[in-house]
């Protein structure tokens, strides 16, 4: 199948989640993962309307944006405090604010460049060693602190979930990150505005739309396999 046809399917599919859970399909926000695709790939996927990119590594997305115009990019990937310099101004969103040292740090940056960065936090929702991201018991104070940092601004929470075979079985991770999120806004913390619930990749998106995703992050659905 064309990147258009695969692009097609995963927007039937996310539709059909969001009518299940009796959501508005146009509330979802797609972000197609490119990370590894070849710019005249990604192109392809933007023609055929894709309008929200997510890269892992700022070396490679700085150097893609400058070939693919046309639409915003996101940080999906970590982000380490010596990178900060070269993405702010860069990216719509970044999903992986993770430490109070970053978020000074990209606070400090956005100040010098007379910007604010939208960032989400990213919770590691399974506490697994090989991820990054913060455990859910450190979410709330970590938010508290951050949120006032002058040119820093916090719009909700990400997270990748252990990977599970059945993605039924990922639903309970997406239901504690929901219960995070809607905890966090019941804080009323005028800084801070809980916009987005980035969660649900190519394996399991659909869940996480049932479970109250705004974002999902696709790559392998819609660009193939990575090689």
């Amino acid at each position: 199948m064309s990147i258009a046809e695969n692009l097609a399917q995963v927007r039937k599919e996310i539709e059909a989640a969001a009518r299940r859970a009796g959501r508005d399909p146009a509330e979802i926000k797609l972000v197609a993962v490119s990370k590894t695709v070849p710019a005249e790939v990604i192109a392809q996927a933007v023609e055929a309307g894709v309008d929200a990119l997510g890269e892992n590594r700022v070396q490679e997305a700085l150097g893609k944006q400058e070939e693919v115009p046309g639409a915003a990019w996101h940080l999906i990937g970590h982000l380490q405090t010596n990178k900060v310099k070269k993405v702010i101004g860069k990216f719509e969103l970044i999903h992986s604010l993770d430490s109070i040292r970053l978020a000074r740090e990209i606070g400090r940056r956005s100040q010098e460049a007379g910007i604010t960065t939208d960032t989400l936090v990213q919770v590691n929702i399974g506490r697994e060693e090989s991820k990054f991201g913060l455990p859910r018991e450190e979410v709330l104070p970590f938010i508290d602190e951050a949120r006032k940092i002058p040119g820093l601004k916090i719009l909700g929470l990400m997270a990748i979930p252990p990977f599970e075979e059945e993605p039924e079985n990922a639903r309970p991770y997406f239901q504690e990150l929901r219960s995070l999120f809607e905890e966090v806004a019941a804080k009323g913390w005028p800084e801070v505005e809980m916009r987005w619930l980035s969660m649900g990749m190519s394996s399991d998106f659909q869940v996480a739309i049932e479970e109250g995703a705004n974002i999902v992050r696709v790559g392998t659905r819609i660009f193939g396999q990575r090689q």
